[in-house]
């Protein structure tokens, strides 16, 4: 309390203008490192990395500068308004401790946000899935990494500690082919393959192959194709490769089977 009475009782005008120079100096400073880093971001001919890795390392640059001039900026408006700041980082002890509880979950994203990059976990431009949301990377920051849903744009934050649980989505999907039984295998497969002729018409799909019989089911056989497409078309691209089965079984004249129940009358 003491040392709160002092800083009140010592501020003057002088103390007043070289705060507000200090801040406004500092805020220069970041801006003109964030705008350079951005003008990088943006120019493919003078990045220091290559790829989506370029991206999610300026952005965690960009995170980190912003902190170190947080406090540094802190650490310099204390002293200048009267306020010992070696003897107060020396003197913290047991405030040190509570202070390091406090913000163990913190310490934990960033050592999380950090081995996210150094172990290649996933970059800037992936789309990974998190509990039940699924979207791409926009930020990979020192706390938080922010993704944008596919099915409804909204950005999600989710905490680097919780690493752990994020899936990185894979660019295939599998596409079912239902076929009678009485169809036999050599048709069957004719069929597939006009329906594979069907999907390659769609610019969501890149590519598609069969891949064998995935189930022998109640009223049909299932056929699967491969689909290769873009993370984030897959929902378009399922809805491609459902209207290709369709298209595909009706120009071999299959009709999609379905359960079908039989009904016995004792007369």
């Amino acid at each position: 309390m003491e040392k709160v009475k002092d800083f009140i009782n010592n501020i003057n005008k002088f103390q007043i203008v070289s705060s507000i120079i200090v801040i406004l100096i500092s805020l220069f400073i970041y801006k003109a490192i964030v705008f350079v880093l951005t003008k990088q971001e943006e120019n493919d001919k003078i990045r220091v990395f290559s790829g989506k890795k370029s991206k999610t390392y300026l952005r965690l640059i960009r995170s980190l500068i912003r902190y170190v001039f947080i406090i540094i900026t802190i650490l310099v408006l204390l002293q200048i308004n009267g306020i010992n700041v070696s003897s107060l980082l020396a003197g913290v002890g047991i405030l040190s401790v509570v202070i390091g509880l406090a913000i163990q979950d913190w310490i934990k994203d960033i050592i999380r946000g950090s081995s996210i990059l150094s172990d290649n976990y996933f970059s800037v431009g992936d789309v990974i899935k998190y509990k039940e949301f699924e979207g791409k990377v926009l930020v990979i920051g020192l706390k938080t990494t922010k993704i944008q849903d596919i099915r409804t744009n909204n950005i999600i934050s989710i905490a680097n500690r919780n690493i752990e649980e994020v899936q990185i989505v894979s660019n295939l999907i599998f596409v079912d082919v239902p076929i009678p039984y009485e169809i036999s295998v050599d048709k069957a497969e004719k069929a597939v393959g006009d329906v594979i002729n069907e999907m390659s018409k769609s610019k969501i799909i890149e590519n598609a192959r069969y891949i064998g019989v995935k189930e022998l089911g109640d009223s049909a056989i299932y056929y699967s194709v491969e689909v290769t497409c873009n993370p984030l078309n897959k929902r378009q691209a399922n809805r491609d490769g459902n209207r290709a089965v369709l298209v595909g079984l009706e120009k071999n004249g299959i009709s999609v089977p379905y359960t079908q129940i039989d009904v016995h009358n004792k007369g």
